[in-house]
């Protein structure tokens, strides 16, 4: 009785026996839109300009299993920094799919301290958007990071959600694609100063986002 009294278990659960039905009885080639690759994204986000572009280990790329991947350091014009991690999906439909990183932060050495579902205006909506904020720590050092998913029309924070929505835009649009995007600020004077600092990085991010993931 406990596991029908589990809200989270159930959703999981009708989600997963949804995809699974969608999955094996549906013939039609998936309808995978045109990608422009990310290597070619933007080295200038207004105020922000390339410092870094890092290298995913082979290890670690086997894992993701992502199609298209990057990470990049930007610095601004105060010298404050911020990383950026794009992990796109063509197609879910083999039961590849993002790997949340609530669950890969720990594994890397990272402790959360805190969790929230933060909204950002952004140009171009007149709603916010919301992603998750977590303040992770590693020995002295301590992090904002910011992420979210974004598929088809959307820009989702819970992994469940994210999760029914994919089942809905596969029946509905014939399509799964989605993206994993994170954003990392290390913390130097305040955690708020950090917050803001990342908010500021991906309203500048955001625009030129969309025109390389679904949303």
């Amino acid at each position: 009785m406990s596991f029908f009294r589990n809200k989270r278990a159930l959703v999981l659960t009708v989600v997963l026996i949804a995809q699974g039905l969608l999955f094996h009885t549906t013939s039609r080639t998936e309808n995978i839109p045109p990608h422009d690759p990310l290597t070619t994204f933007p080295t200038v986000l207004g105020d922000w300009s390339l410092f870094r572009d890092d290298k995913i280990g082979d290890d670690v790329l086997d894992v993701l299993k992502a199609d298209d991947t990057l990470t990049r350091w930007y610095v601004d014009k105060k010298n404050q920094s911020a990383s950026v991690f794009i992990a796109y999906f063509k197609s879910q439909r083999t039961g590849v799919s993002p790997h949340s990183p609530r669950n890969c932060l720990p594994g890397s050495g990272w402790v959360p301290s805190s969790a929230e579902v933060l909204p950002i205006n952004v140009p171009g909506r007149s709603t916010p958007i919301e992603v998750n904020r977590y303040i992770v720590s590693k020995g002295d050092s301590k992090s904002i990071v910011l992420y979210w998913y974004q598929t088809p029309g959307r820009v989702i924070a819970s992994e469940y959600s994210a999760k029914i929505f994919m089942v809905l835009d596969a029946i509905r649009y014939n399509r799964t694609d989605t993206a994993l995007v994170r954003v990392v600020v290390p913390v130097q004077e305040s955690t708020s100063a950090a917050t803001a600092t990342a908010v500021d990085f991906v309203q500048h991010l955001f625009a030129p986002l969309q025109q390389f993931l679904p949303a």
